[in-house]
C-alpha cells in the first residue's frame, strides 16, 4: 500500500509540473502574439520572432497540457455509447480505451524520441541557438507522462479526492 501511495504522490507532482509548464506557455503565447501584432501594425516595425516563439510554446502547451488533461479525466469524451451498454460491455470498452491510450503514449514516446534525434542539429532561423530537437521534446515527454498516468489509473485507480486537481471544485456552503 505504501508503494501505491508514493506512486500517486509522484504522479501528483508530475501533474502539477505539467499544469504549471503548460500554463506558463499559454501565458507566454498570450503576451507574445499581441506584442507582435502591435509592433507590426501600430509601430510599423515587425519582429520576426513572435510567431515561431508562439509555435514553440504551443507545442509545449499542447502536449504537456494533454497529459495533465488525461490524468484529470477532463478530456473530450463521448459517453453516450458507454451509457447505452451493459456494465460488462462498458468495462471491456474502457479497457479498450486504456489499451489505445497505451499504444498512443508508446507511439509518442518512441517516435517522439526519434523525431528529436532526427531534428536535433536543425535550427530555426529566428532562434539559431535553439535545436529543433529541443522544440519537439515535449512530444516524447508527454508520451512518457501519459503512460505513467495510465499506469496510475490502472494500478492505483483514479487520483484521490484530495488531489490538487480537485482544488478548483466548488465547496459546500455552510
Amino acid at each position: 500500500m505504501m508503494l501505491k501511495a508514493r506512486y500517486t504522490r509522484a504522479m501528483e507532482w508530475l501533474y502539477l509540473a505539467c499544469v504549471i509548464l503548460s500554463g506558463t506557455a499559454l501565458v507566454a503565447i498570450t503576451l507574445i502574439i499581441p506584442a507582435g501584432v502591435f509592433m507590426r501594425y501600430a509601430m510599423n516595425d515587425p519582429m520576426s520572432w513572435p510567431e515561431p516563439a508562439a509555435v514553440v510554446m504551443m507545442v509545449m502547451f499542447s502536449f504537456l497540457g494533454g497529459a495533465a488533461v488525461y490524468r484529470a479525466n477532463v478530456h473530450v469524451a463521448v459517453e453516450a455509447l458507454l451509457n447505452a451498454v451493459s456494465a460488462k460491455v462498458r468495462k471491456a470498452m474502457l479497457w479498450g480505451v486504456d489499451a489505445c491510450m497505451t499504444v498512443t503514449a508508446l507511439f509518442m514516446l518512441g517516435y517522439g524520441v526519434r523525431l528529436c534525434q532526427l531534428t536535433w542539429y536543425n535550427t530555426m532561423a529566428e532562434f539559431p541557438a535553439l535545436h529543433v530537437g529541443i522544440v519537439y521534446m515535449p512530444i516524447p515527454i508527454a508520451g512518457l507522462l501519459t503512460l505513467l498516468f495510465l499506469i496510475e489509473k490502472v494500478w492505483v485507480g483514479p487520483p484521490p479526492k484530495t488531489s490538487i486537481m480537485y482544488s478548483d471544485q466548488p465547496s459546500d456552503l455552510e
